[in-house]
Order: C-alpha cells, then structure tokens, then sequence
C-alpha cells in the first residue's frame, strides 16, 4: 500500500530547470531512497514533498489524497542543518520542542530510541557530530509521524558514528515507520533502503532495490591482482581488463571461467581479490560519473 505518490513533479526557477517530470511511490513501512550526487535534485524534491516549497508543476497524494493544513502535523523532518539554542540541553530541547505538538512522543521512549541518555545534560553546543544528528532524529520523532524525512543524515559523521546512527534508522523502521531519506552515499542507501531511486540532472534515471538495480544494470564481477604478478599472462586470453599504476581489473560475468584460464597460465592468485558489482558500479555504468561522499 502506498502511503506517498509522487505525480510527474516538475520545478523551474527562471530559467533553471531542477526537477523535470519525477514521478514515484513509496510503500508503507518501507525505506526509500534518493541517491545522487549534488545538484541532482534529491533536496529539492524532499522539500516540495514537506510542503516547504511549491513545486512548478505535478501533484503530491499523502495516503491517496491531496495534502490538507494538518500533513505537517503527521510527519517527521531531520533537516540536514538545523540551529538549535546552545545554551539548552539535550532534555530542555526534547521538552521545548514537544510544546510544539498535540499528542507529542514520551521523552523516555525517544531518550532510549535515539541512545540520548548520556547526553541528556550537555548542552547543544557540547555535542560530537554523531551525537548531534541522534538528537535530530529524536526531534523528528517527537510528533509520532508515521512519515519520516530525513536529508542526508550520516554526512560528514565518521564510520563508527554512521553506522550507529544506521542502526537507529533501522529500528525506527522496524516500528513500522516509513521513511523517505536523500544521500549521496552508495554504502547508506544499500544498507537501509528497500526502494531507490537514483537522480541525476533533476530527473529519475533508475529505480528499484538495490539487488533489482545491480542486477539490471551490472551483472559483472570484478576480479583484482597486482599489475606485476598478471600483466604478461593476460595476452590471448580475451578478457575484458582495466590496468591503473598497481593493479589489473578484470571484469567477468563468469569469475570460475576466467579463474581456470588464468590458474592454466600458472598466474599466482594468491593476491586476488574478488569484489561483486554494487549500486556504485551501477551508479557509473547508467551516469559515466564517480559518486563520492
């Protein structure tokens, strides 16, 4: 069941054109997401979405029909830079923002959702990055929305702290919860979305989940070995290959194939390495560009 479609949604600013004929849906209980890089539209989408800003053309249905005064009442929003009053703390925040709504969460609930118990008395300003988009998540949750939004919520975090913050999403969504969210990171959208779509130039150029994508687009393997030990063995054997400073790529659907051809070379594959195509392979094949967080 679909709880949000989105209707050939067009944006112009004078002469610019940001989004141009962008249409999807997005299931009930699901996670999906917007991946490009910037300027491909995903920020400008989300926002004509929250109502925020009007779009040109196209049409929005929330739950089948149009959007009335109280949908930003039932949604949540983690805005990717949002200030916040730094001489309150992580509790006084979570209080001054539940004044804002009629039936706004527990703070006990949230608190444990989002990991905030041992920065409940830090001020904002004393926040870590990490530390600072859980209490923005906490912020979008305090509504109870079944409808969350949130733009590009692991950036600029390091490894430890992006995944954390990943695993909080995922039971967010495990409540039940939907969840539209925008990145540019490959790795945030295969690990939490189940439907994506994939922007460049304000339009739609791929969708679907990720194993849909990669099978559709990039059915091939990469196998990798140190330019010194294959170079030379390679001549004859009519593999489609990729030689950098160190390194041989060879691109197979068939890995056992090429391995028995090269093992007959007496190749040394004890340096191999084999990676499988994933939605950054997918994201080159279908734009010829590099997408980089």
């Amino acid at each position: 069941m679909s709880i949000l479609e989105v209707q050939n949604l067009h944006k112009q600013y004078k002469t610019v054109v940001a989004l141009e004929d962008v249409s999807f849906r997005v299931e009930q209980g699901s996670c999906f997401g917007l991946l490009g890089p910037n300027g491909a539209g995903k920020t400008t989408t989300m926002e004509i979405i929250e109502n925020i800003i009007e779009p040109s053309g196209g049409s929005i249905l929330y739950r089948g029909g149009p959007r009335d005064d109280s949908f930003r009442q039932q949604v949540g929003i983690q805005f990717q830079h949002t200030s916040l009053l730094n001489f309150l703390t992580v509790k006084e925040t979570l209080r001054c923002y539940r004044q804002l709504y009629r039936n706004p969460e527990e703070i006990d609930w949230l608190v444990k959702r989002c990991n905030l118990k041992p920065i409940l008395e830090q001020r904002n300003n004393q926040l870590s990055g990490g530390q600072r988009q859980r209490l923005m998540l906490a912020l979008a949750l305090v509504n109870r929305p079944e409808l969350i939004f949130l733009d590009e919520p692991s950036t600029g975090l390091d490894p430890q702290s992006r995944r954390y913050l990943w695993d909080i999403v995922d039971e967010i969504k495990a409540d039940g919860k939907t969840i539209i969210m925008t990145t540019h990171s490959m790795e945030e959208a295969q690990y939490l979305c189940d439907t994506i779509a994939i922007m460049d130039g304000g339009k739609i150029i791929a969708e679907g989940s990720p194993a849909e994508l990669i099978a559709a687009h990039c059915s091939t393997n990469t196998i990798k070995l140190p330019r010194t030990v294959v170079e030379s063995a390679l001549d004859g054997l009519g593999l489609d290959y990729h030689v950098d400073n160190s390194t041989i790529s060879i691109r197979t659907a068939n890995v056992d194939s090429v391995l028995t051809r090269l093992l007959g070379t007496g190749v040394d594959l004890s340096q191999m390495s084999v990676q499988s195509p994933n939605l950054e392979d997918v994201f080159l094949i279908l734009t010829g560009k590099q997408l980089r967080d």
